[in-house]
């Protein structure tokens, strides 16, 4: 049941943030009215309007107001109230991150002290100790978000907090969004056997199975097992899969991972709206997807964005990238575009944490948010727009003095997107590239090397995420190891796609199937087996005249290990537009073929290195926004071909204009450069 409701004044819905109804820009960023000098703070701010930002993102951590148990200080640079009517008075929108988590490169994450110290609040790993996240700049204790005691603790903070925060929520104030605890991944601690196997949460675990499947003879008849009572169900404490029918009960405690994050954040959801943030929109950000460095190769559980949308009016991704890294911004902020009701990016890098690797400079921020924006991101806070302690570089110094290299760059993000309607800007993507979560979660459970907490990637390259060199290459029955292969059919449908002109976004199968109709192509890497939902799904859209790319195999099974052939009928019925890739060499020629049959254009680049995407403006159908990226570390020259006649077309980051002939748009792209062009269409 979606909380969602239409009757508020704030409403999120197709790309779009509306207040009073009109759709509203949010392009702002963090400042923490906590590390500045009181007496700065009007100065700042006026320099984050002087360079075109209209919304300001705040923390405001539990940890630096708590005085003792219960007891909180809100005075001098600690003035929550004072800072919120400063931003108000200058005709800022508001969005508030008060945790309880916040990182913030605070030692404690937001909490105080005296939370990670209570013993009946701390994770269990699956032996029993208890987890600790690496980071820095202390390794801490990870919370326990299923002990009732925590939110117990929380509501003194929301209690105290909520109450000034809601005199400041539109229409009263500025507040239009309020954040649900933030990058709630277990706090980074993302290998499936870290977390969490506290008592607390192992009592949880076994409700989502009753859930799930109704009783515990339906669960036994699943996994094959003789429980005599559900207290008997223990969840897998390392990857122990030998066939096809232990897969069930490994993907089911990596989907009950997702959900814990999920009953956690619609518990503290439903306590702000108790203390009245219930007129706003209430949001959530997750760190990216897809591990250090990215990839286009699918996504990361337990990061589920299609069902924490259904307690929450939206969910992003964080993106801190460098111009090299093209692949991980497309591909994150594909999907977010693909996925979420406002494509939304909570965290989107501006300077940088003094103990990162591999910093970028001006430039990468530069071509990442034209890189964002070109995937249709609607809105974004800068993380940091004022450098403070624990973070430097940032456009704006802690005095309100701003650095003018930044001032130019982002100045100019801002006058291009406020100037030129982009808020009516909508991504002509007719073709929707599904990751398979089943075949994630499997990837998930078959990790056998854990780096607790270790979201960084390290010197070697290892970081807790999943990757090939830490994934099992057991077959568990079937002819090659599923865990490894979806890798391979995803990355070849993603590279066909966009090496052949075809524009599409990415979402994955727990994308409600009713969203599916708002594309014309579904394309979605299949194996061995494959929920029997899905499959219905798939022949349903065929059957309503959509076209669905699939393989390398036709599934013969369900997601249960039951035979299921309901879309391999299908498909060998010759019934509708199905088209099987059957290895990453026809992948190319298939996915031509199905935009052919559904009559979907593609774009013609004289160098497949290239990506262009075209947004439509909603609001003059003779006007199209076409972003031409260089991804490479090489200059090209380019001549693309449109799927339309172009009268004039205007670079919008230069304010030069494009060289266009007919159909076509001619261009020198320097190495890492991306152009935004505005084209006026001939009648």
């Amino acid at each position: 049941m979606e909380k969602q409701t239409d009757n508020r004044p704030v409403s999120v819905g197709k790309s779009a943030f509306k207040v009073d109804g009109e759709t509203v820009s949010l392009y702002g960023g963090a400042v923490h009215y906590w590390r500045l000098d009181r007496d700065k703070w009007d100065q700042i701010l006026e320099s984050v309007k002087g360079m075109g930002f209209n919304m300001i993102s705040i923390y405001i951590p539990w940890e630096i107001h708590e005085v003792e148990k219960g007891v909180f200080d809100f005075s001098g640079n600690k003035d929550i109230d004072a800072f919120l009517t400063l931003c108000e008075e200058k005709d800022f929108r508001v969005i508030v991150r008060p945790g309880p988590q916040i990182n913030s490169e605070l030692t404690w994450f937001g909490y105080p002290k005296r939370i990670l110290e209570n013993e009946r609040l701390q994770m269990r790993n699956a032996k029993g100790g208890r987890t600790v996240l690496t980071q820095v700049p202390k390794p801490i204790p990870a919370v326990n978000y299923a002990a009732d005691e925590f939110y117990e603790e929380t509501a003194l903070w929301y209690d105290a907090i909520c109450e000034i925060l809601a005199r400041h929520c539109y229409p009263k104030g500025g507040i239009v969004a309020a954040q649900v605890d933030n990058e709630m991944a277990y706090f980074f601690c993302i290998n499936a056997y870290a977390a969490d196997y506290s008592e607390e949460s192992l009592a949880q675990y076994r409700n989502f199975l009753l859930d799930k499947y109704g009783d515990l003879a339906s669960i036994n008849k699943v996994y094959g097992t003789s429980y005599s009572s559900e207290g008997e169900i223990d969840p897998p404490r390392r990857f122990e899969g030998k066939e096809k029918h232990d897969i069930p009960v490994l993907a089911d405690w990596i989907e009950y991972r997702e959900q814990y994050l999920i009953i956690s954040m619609d518990r503290l959801a439903d306590m702000m709206r108790e203390r009245g943030l219930d007129q706003i929109a209430l949001f959530h950000n997750y760190p990216h997807p897809l591990g250090p460095g990215g990839a286009a190769s699918g996504f990361t559980t337990p990061f589920n964005i299609a069902k924490l949308e259904e307690k929450l009016d939206f969910v992003g991704f964080d993106i801190y990238s460098r111009k090299e890294l093209y692949s991980h911004v497309k591909t994150v902020g594909s999907y977010v575009v693909g996925t979420s009701r406002f494509p939304y990016i909570p965290e989107f890098i501006a300077g940088v944490w003094p103990w990162y690797l591999n910093p970028g400079e001006i430039y990468d921020e530069e071509f990442v948010t034209k890189a964002a924006l070109m995937q249709g991101i609607k809105g974004f806070s800068r993380y940091m727009l004022v450098e403070r302690d624990r973070w430097l570089d940032s456009p704006i110094r802690r005095d309100g003095r701003v650095r003018e290299d930044h001032e130019k760059m982002f100045s100019n993000a801002n006058r291009m997107q406020s100037e030129n309607s982009f808020t009516s800007l909508r991504r002509d993507a007719k073709v929707l590239l599904l990751a398979n979560r089943e075949y994630d979660r499997l990837e998930a459970a078959s990790v056998l090397v854990s780096f607790p907490g270790d979201f960084l990637e390290t010197p070697s390259g290892f970081s807790e995420y999943a990757n090939p060199l830490t994934i099992s290459e057991d077959n568990l029955g079937f002819d090659a190891p599923v865990q490894l292969e979806k890798s391979k059919a995803f990355g070849a449908c993603f590279e066909a796609l966009s090496a052949g002109g075809h524009d599409f976004v990415i979402s994955d199968t727990d994308l409600d199937p009713a969203r599916w109709g708002e594309r014309s192509i579904i394309v979605l890497p299949t194996l061995d087996y494959l929920d029997a939902k899905i499959q219905q799904a798939l022949v349903d859209f065929v059957a309503g005249g959509g076209c669905a790319v699939v393989g390398p195999k036709l599934p013969e099974l369900d997601s249960l290990m039951n035979p299921c052939t309901i879309l391999k009928d299908a498909v060998e019925s010759g019934k509708g537009k199905w088209f099987v890739v059957k290895s990453g060499d026809d992948a190319a020629s298939m996915l031509d073929k199905a935009c052919a049959a559904a009559d979907v254009a593609a774009v013609s680049k004289s160098d497949s290195r290239l990506d262009v995407v075209v947004h439509v403006d909603q609001s003059d159908d003779k006007r199209r926004v076409v972003f031409v990226a260089n991804p490479t570390a090489e200059a090209i020259d380019t001549r693309i071909e449109l799927p339309f006649e172009i009268e004039k077309a205007t670079e919008l980051w230069s304010g030069q204009p494009g060289t266009v002939q007919g159909s076509q748009l001619m261009a020198s792209m320097p190495a890492y450069s991306i152009n935004v062009y505005d084209c006026s269409l001939n009648n």
